[in-house]
């Protein structure tokens, strides 16, 4: 779906809601967006591999390629989403009060989040960690020369947290300057207005391909904070978080077991007992999540595997953000990274 909701703020999300929750009580998730027939799934404002939106109205992006795995698996129908594109300020209300099912952005799992906001987080899908990014021609090549350096962050995340905390941990007196919006946090860093910007690293490297000049800009090496990225829910609906999080573990199995967007039907054929779970041939694994016995088989065809989306949106696809993944956390556990999935059996 091409239709794209902004919320403004946290007042307007709770007006929309308050006359909606009765009924979302009453109802399981599966249920009410089975009856809605398409899924609500927030995602972040556009950001290169992440969340792009076309000239047509339609999204693309790693982050995006979540939602439609979630709607392929209940649908058979990847197209079946209706994107939310909000700001950090809101994104947790509006998911608390149930204007979303889902949220897919970078949202960092943080003890606070996970046990005081009402919210499930889920396993991590990508592994990320904050950094700054200077000007080559400031001379600078270690976070530790900032000292007094005014630094552009976005408000209302974790990394504004995380540059008081390192800030004063060495004592370098940084000024945070602050913005909702990134572009204008971007824009402000370009034309001077700070010294150094904070972001995750991999949001650094995907924002940074749009500046005028790119390669004018470094990301230095320290790496200030674990940033676990992965989908998050409403607490209180069990049945709903195992969808999607078992959801997302296929992605990762398909790729353990060699299962991609090709070669998935002739995988059909295969007497791997593994693959045949995962592909519905055999099996109930689809009776627990109250799905058809080829969710699976539809995420993997429709969407494919998680390294293909990996390499599509991050890697290096043709329009790919080129982050390497080999010898990173989010490789695969058989090379080195943190990415398994738990026995699908």
């Amino acid at each position: 779906m091409k239709l794209t909701t902004f919320f403004t703020s946290v007042a307007a999300v709770t007006g929309i809601l308050v006359g909606g929750m009765t009924t979302a009580s009453a109802e399981s998730t599966l249920e009410i967006v089975k009856k809605r027939d398409h899924l609500r799934c927030q995602i972040g404002k556009p950001s290169p591999g992440f969340y792009t939106i076309d000239a047509k109205g339609d999204w693309d992006g790693f982050y995006v390629a979540n939602c439609q795995a979630i709607a392929a698996a209940i649908f058979g129908d990847k197209s079946k989403v209706k994107y939310q594109s909000v700001g950090s300020q809101v994104r947790f209300t509006a998911l608390a009060n149930g204007e979303s099912d889902l949220l897919s952005q970078s949202a960092t799992m943080t003890m606070s989040r996970d046990s005081q906001l009402g919210l499930d987080f889920l396993q991590t899908n990508f592994y990320d960690g904050q950094g700054f990014m200077v000007r080559k021609d400031s001379g600078i090549t270690s976070a530790l020369q900032l000292k007094g350096a005014k630094v552009c962050v976005k408000t209302g995340s974790t990394s504004e947290l995380n540059l008081a905390d390192f800030s004063r941990k060495h004592n370098l007196k940084i000024s945070a300057v602050t913005f909702e919006d990134f572009n204008v946090r971007d824009e402000t860093y370009v034309k001077g207005g700070c010294d150094a910007l904070t972001n995750d690293k991999s949001s650094l490297a995907a924002n940074s391909a749009a500046f005028p000049k790119p390669k004018d800009h470094l990301i230095l090496p320290e790496t200030l904070s674990k940033e676990p990225l992965g989908l998050v829910v409403r607490q209180g609906d069990s049945d709903w978080a195992n969808l999607v999080r078992w959801s997302l573990n296929a992605m990762v199995n398909a790729e353990e077991l060699g299962v991609n967007s090709q070669n998935v039907d002739e995988m059909r054929k295969s007497d791997n007992p593994s693959i045949r779970r995962l592909l519905g041939v055999e099996g109930n694994l689809h009776d627990g999540i109250g799905l058809d016995k080829d969710w699976a088989y539809n995420i993997i065809k429709q969407i494919g595997n998680y390294g293909e989306n990996y390499e599509r949106y991050l890697g290096n696809g043709e329009k790919a953000l080129g982050i390497t993944r080999a010898g990173t956390l989010n490789a695969l556990w058989t090379n080195g990274g943190l990415l398994y999935s738990p026995p699908m059996r």
